[in-house]
């Protein structure tokens, strides 16, 4: 499939994504969402395809947030669509996706540029990313999942704060505060995230893929339980029979 404004580049059992609007600082488009939802389709239903990279090009920007052009004249009912179809269609795909999506953010992170980045499994930033959920300053409240999934990362009084004020977080502080998992210089931030993607696909994708659904389920109260059942059913698939008795017979498990 061809895509405008993201480009898929696949080596092997890894796959990058970056979003291709640098004219724009990478914004998130109504086009551009629907061709990062066919492009996560694409690759959910790929089998060669063990981890997925998502980023930006360039080395300004990651995504520098929602394209406010195309909804600045909308009214309550359309807004409210807006929201939902963007949860349903990306965000909400990206974090239940049945193989792990680490951000590569290179750059400016903010409004949906940081809600996509929140979505995915993983984040590695470089040390120029700014990070931040500005749409308080506009009038508005994050409206794709911001407000829900900064406070599980970061905690509920850093997420107040990040949202009340407005204010931009240089990546230093984002790795203290639980934001992102790693900073690295932007020269280095793909090959780094590349490599956690390869340390990732080596290991059992079935077990990786019920562990997503199974920590997405944390916070819940059937988080427990879904684990217990998982860890049950995942005793009578091939991967944990190879994983075991490469274990016992003193090898890497191949898988």
């Amino acid at each position: 499939m061809s895509y405008e404004n993201i480009l898929l580049q696949k080596e092997g059992n890894l796959s990058i994504i970056t979003i291709n609007r640098p004219e724009s600082l990478n914004a998130l488009n109504a086009k551009t969402i629907s061709e990062l939802s066919s492009a996560l389709d694409e690759l959910n239903s790929d089998t060669a395809c063990r981890v997925i990279i998502l980023t930006g090009s360039g080395v300004k920007s990651f995504v520098a947030g929602a394209d406010i052009k195309e909804f600045s004249d909308f009214g309550q009912d359309q807004a409210e669509e807006l929201a939902r179809n963007g949860h349903n269609s990306l965000f909400n795909k990206i974090e239940n996706m049945t193989k792990p999506v680490i951000a590569a953010v290179n750059g400016f992170a903010l409004g949906g540029g940081l809600e996509l980045a929140m979505a995915c499994h993983i984040r590695y930033a470089s040390e120029n990313a700014k990070l931040g959920l500005p749409e308080v300053t506009l009038g508005l409240i994050p409206g794709y999942g911001g407000t829900q999934r900064l406070p599980k990362l970061v905690g509920k009084g850093i997420a107040n704060e990040m949202i009340f004020s407005a204010k931009m977080i240089p990546a230093a502080k984002a790795k203290e505060i639980g934001l992102v998992n790693e900073v690295y210089p932007i020269e280095e931030l793909l090959t780094k995230t590349r490599e956690l993607a390869h340390t990732i696909a080596n290991n059992s994708p079935m077990a990786i893929s019920k562990a997503i659904h199974a920590v997405n389920l944390s916070d819940t109260d059937k988080g427990f339980e879904t684990e217990i059942k998982y860890f049950g059913e995942l005793f009578e698939m091939d991967d944990k029979k190879e994983g075991v008795s490469a274990f016992l017979e003193k090898r890497k498990p191949v898988f």
